[in-house]
């Protein structure tokens, strides 16, 4: 599995490339780069744009590159309320794949461990019976932490 990313002020590119290590060395590279093999799966992090949408570098690669992806991760702030993220919604439901992780900024390591635990069940299991544990139920609730 390749990550693949949209970084607009680096948050997502920090997080991609320090999931890519703690996964051990998986690929990375951003939507500019070399594009993932055909039929290489890649897992999407991209950020959100204005009040919601999918950023339009993003939106390019997928018309492109769109069949391999197997998953999603879309930062943005909890400041945006129900925006916050809504790309990775917007992209899950356009490619039936689904939204991993919603990163507030940067993300935490507690994010990083979820895309971790998805990323290590994938050969394992179809990634249609993981259940996202942020896909299910959206609150507008702000939870205060470290970001």
């Amino acid at each position: 599995m390749r990550l693949v990313f949209d970084s607009l002020t680096g948050n997502v590119r920090r997080f991609a490339t320090a999931l890519a290590r703690e996964a051990g060395g998986l690929p990375v590279g951003s939507v500019r780069d070399a594009p993932p093999a055909p039929g290489e799966g890649f897992l999407l992090l991209t950020y959100t744009f204005g009040s919601g949408q999918v950023p339009d570098s993003t939106a390019a690669f997928l018309r492109e590159h769109g069949a391999g992806l197997r998953g999603v991760v879309a930062s943005g702030s909890y400041h945006w309320g129900e925006n916050f993220g809504r790309a990775g919604d917007r992209i899950a439901a356009q490619f039936g794949v689904p939204l991993v992780a919603r990163l507030n900024k940067g993300g935490t390591a507690a994010d990083r461990a979820a895309v971790l635990a998805w990323l290590a069940g994938q050969g394992k299991e179809s990634s249609a019976a993981w259940v996202s544990p942020v896909g299910a139920e959206r609150t507008n609730e702000w939870i205060p932490g470290l970001n």
